[in-house]
């Protein structure tokens, strides 16, 4: 296996634990709508890295996803369709930690993001199916 694979894997594992956030709290009694919305949010520039470094390509230290999206689409013209749900999880980046930046996110938002989420998780498994080969936990 080659170390961008190796690699890529690790922050894949990263990803999917900031899943575990959502798929946690929305099944619980008092939901922290706010933390759902950022962990998918993390999930999703946490994929959209993986897949950067799978191709050995350097990303932007950056929470932005669009920004994130344009270093992917020069190798997969075809991840284009991710830019609508991206747009979606962007305010969930840094806004939404603080009390004063913006509106608490409803239950349908933090839904809609983890679908978002989702939506990001299956792309890069049809891009990248090597990364999902004979690999635990992920």
């Amino acid at each position: 296996m080659s170390a961008e694979i190796e690699a890529a894997r690790h922050w894949l594992v990263k990803a999917r634990n900031d899943l575990l956030t959502p798929d946690n709290n929305l099944r619980a009694k008092k939901i922290p709508l706010d933390a759902v919305c950022f962990h998918c949010q993390q999930a999703a520039e946490k994929l959209l890295k993986a897949y950067l470094v799978a191709k050995g390509q350097a990303y932007p230290i950056s929470h932005d996803l669009p920004l994130i999206l344009e270093r992917v689409l020069r190798l997969q013209p075809e991840a284009e369709r991710l830019r609508e749900v991206l747009a979606l999880l962007m305010p969930y980046a840094v806004e939404i930690r603080y009390p004063d930046e913006g509106r608490m996110p409803s239950r349908r938002d933090a839904e809609e993001a983890r679908d978002a989420a989702d939506q990001i998780l299956n792309w890069l498994k049809g891009a990248m199916s090597e990364l999902f080969k004979h690999h635990r936990g992920i």
